[in-house]
C-alpha cells in the first residue's frame, strides 16, 4: 500500500531556485518539508558584485535562523532534516564571478558556494552555451577552471551550457558532472534541454540530472500536465538510472521582468533576448498548477507514486540521490 503523502518522510531537495529571497519564501520551504535548496546568487555578477549578493545573504540567515542556514557538507543538509530547517547551498549560474583569476574558484568555495556553471546561454571565457550556433567545447581556460573546481570540491553545472561542451566537461572532470535544472530534448526539444545520448553519457560518467519546471522547457508550457511530466521522469529513469535523477525545479518567485532581463541580457547586449527564439517569452511564464511554490513538492510525489514508481524510488527522486551526490563532491580532495 502506498504511504499517503501527507505522512512522506524523505529529503526533499531542490537542485535549482531563483527568488526574490525573504521570510516569506523561506515559510513556504519550511511548509513544504523542503530540506534543501540549491540556490542561485548570481549570474553576470561581478567578483566584487557576487560578495556583496553573499553578504545580503549572510543577513537573511541571521535574521531567519530559525529557517534557513547555509550548508557546506551533506552533513548538513542532514542535520537541516533532524531540526525542520532548510539548508541553502549557493550556486553561480555562469562563471563571471570568478572573472579571469583562477584563485577566485576556492575563495568562492570557501565562502559556500558548491555549484558553479560554466556558460550561461551564451560563449563564455570556459565553454560555449546552449544558444550558440557553434560550439567548440571546453576553452583553456575552462579546463584549468574544471581542474580547480574538482579539487576543492565545486560542482561543474552545465545546464545553460551546449552539447559538445558538455560531452568535453563529462569527459574532462574527475568528478562527476551535473546538469542541475533541464529535461530531455526527446521530450521537449528546448534549446536548453539535453539529448538522450548526453543523458546517458551523464548517468554512466555518474553525474545527476534534476528535472525542471520552468514552463518553457515543458510540453505544452504552462499547460503540462503532472502525469506527463512524471511519465517524462519514468522513461529517463529507463535511460539514467533511477539512482542518477533529481529535481532541479528552476522555480522563480518574487521578480519582476526587469529580472530575467538582466537574466538573459546582462549587459552584453542592447538588444532583448527572448531566450527559446520567440517573443512571445520576453517576461515570465505562467506556473504549471501542479507546482508554483516550495508547498508543491508533495504534487510531484504523489505524481510519481502514481506512474509506478516505488516508495524507495520516490524518496530517491524526492531528495536522496542528490544528498548521496553531495557526500562526494562537496569536499575538497
Amino acid at each position: 500500500m502506498t504511504r499517503p503523502l501527507a505522512n512522506f518522510d524523505g529529503y526533499v531537495i531542490d537542485a535549482a531556485q531563483y527568488a526574490k529571497w525573504d521570510r516569506s519564501v523561506f515559510k513556504e520551504m519550511r511548509d513544504g518539508g523542503v530540506t534543501c535548496v540549491n540556490a542561485t546568487i548570481v549570474y553576470w555578477e561581478s567578483a566584487r558584485e557576487t560578495l556583496s549578493e553573499i553578504g545580503k545573504w549572510n543577513r537573511l540567515f541571521e535574521q531567519n535562523s530559525d529557517l534557513i542556514f547555509l550548508a557546506r557538507t551533506a552533513d548538513d543538509i542532514r542535520n537541516a532534516k533532524l531540526i525542520g530547517k532548510t539548508a541553502i547551498t549557493f550556486a553561480f549560474q555562469h562563471c563571471s564571478p570568478i572573472e579571469e583569476d583562477i584563485d577566485l574558484v576556492e575563495i568562492m568555495h570557501t565562502l559556500g558556494v558548491r555549484f558553479m556553471q560554466l556558460s550561461y546561454n551564451n560563449q563564455s571565457l570556459c565553454a560555449a552555451g546552449c544558444y550558440e550556433k557553434e560550439d567548440p567545447g571546453i576553452t583553456r581556460f575552462g579546463r584549468q577552471v574544471i581542474k580547480e573546481m574538482n579539487r576543492v570540491g565545486m560542482v561543474v553545472d552545465m545546464s545553460h551550457s551546449g552539447e559538445r561542451s558538455t560531452f568535453h566537461a563529462i569527459e574532462l572532470s574527475e568528478r562527476p558532472i551535473t546538469i542541475t535544472h533541464a529535461n530531455p530534448k526527446s521530450w521537449q526539444p528546448a534549446l536548453r534541454n539535453k539529448s538522450d545520448d548526453l543523458l546517458k553519457a551523464l548517468s554512466e560518467s555518474g553525474g545527476m540530472l534534476g528535472f525542471s519546471m520552468y514552463p518553457f522547457h515543458l510540453r505544452n508550457g504552462p499547460e503540462c500536465s503532472l502525469s506527463d511530466f512524471c511519465q517524462m521522469i519514468a522513461k529517463t529513469a529507463e535511460l539514467m538510472g533511477v539512482g542518477k535523477i533529481g529535481i532541479g525545479s528552476d522555480l522563480v518567485q518574487g521578480h519582476g521582468n526587469e529580472v530575467v532581463e538582466w537574466m538573459r541580457n546582462g549587459r552584453w547586449s542592447k538588444e532583448m533576448d527572448f531566450g527559446e527564439g520567440s517573443s512571445d517569452n520576453a517576461g515570465w511564464p505562467s506556473p504549471v498548477k501542479w507546482f508554483s511554490s516550495n508547498r508543491d513538492f508533495k504534487n510531484l510525489a504523489i505524481g510519481l507514486t502514481q506512474v509506478g514508481f516505488t516508495q524507495d524510488d520516490v524518496k530517491k527522486i524526492m531528495g536522496e540521490n542528490w544528498l548521496n551526490f553531495f557526500e562526494t563532491s562537496f569536499e575538497s580532495i
